[in-house]
């Protein structure tokens, strides 16, 4: 027999699991665990289409527009105004194209971050540095990826592209900050 999220077999796991009764907060629980933060290793920002991203120690993330100097922030309040990839998937990427891990830059991403699984971050708030951002999606290869990486790039980054995400409070964020999740659930009343 099957599991499914929906179930009452599967709250009631949940709830025994994190020792409370309702399974949705259980289910939040668990969503919030993680076991350890992330941190920036890699910033880069693209000023044209097209152009190769320019490798930064730090930039400025602004509300509904997204990084200064990168080409999306001219697009205005879209759910793409940045965009993270996994350090770790740099590595798996190089070696579906029999190549040593993949340089960042090559990718279009803007930011590289490791030790947190950034899926687990999609529909979420995290923050970096002085700044918080909400995950609002995947970031999927595009046919350039085939330009860049060449035969197979596309299909090398299927699953290993990121997510975008969209800029909640403006801040400063820098080359080693951490990447922690926050917890949006409101408090409960009964303590």
């Amino acid at each position: 027999m099957s599991t499914t999220f929906g179930s009452h077999r599967f709250r009631s796991r949940i709830s025994r699991l994190v020792g409370r009764r309702d399974a949705a907060s259980g289910m939040r629980a668990l969503l919030g665990c993680f076991p350890r933060a992330g941190r920036v290793v890699w910033i880069g920002v693209r000023p044209d289409r097209r152009k190769p991203l320019r490798p930064q120690t730090e930039v400025q993330a602004h509300v509904g527009v997204g990084l200064q100097g990168d080409h999306y922030s001219r697009r205005g309040n879209g759910k793409r105004q940045v965009t993270l990839i996994q350090s770790e998937h740099l590595a798996v990427i190089g070696a579906l194209l029999a190549e040593p891990p993949i340089e960042p830059a090559r990718l279009r991403r803007n930011l590289v971050v490791a030790d947190v699984n950034l899926l687990a971050l999609k529909d979420q708030r995290f923050r970096i540095g002085g700044a918080v951002l909400e995950g609002s999606g995947l970031a999927h290869p595009c046919s350039r990826m085939e330009e860049e990486l060449g035969r197979g790039g596309y299909n090398a980054m299927r699953g290993h592209g990121g997510i975008t995400a969209r800029v909640i409070e403006g801040g400063l964020m820098r080359l080693g900050d951490s990447v922690t999740w926050i917890n949006t659930a409101p408090l409960d009343a009964s303590g």
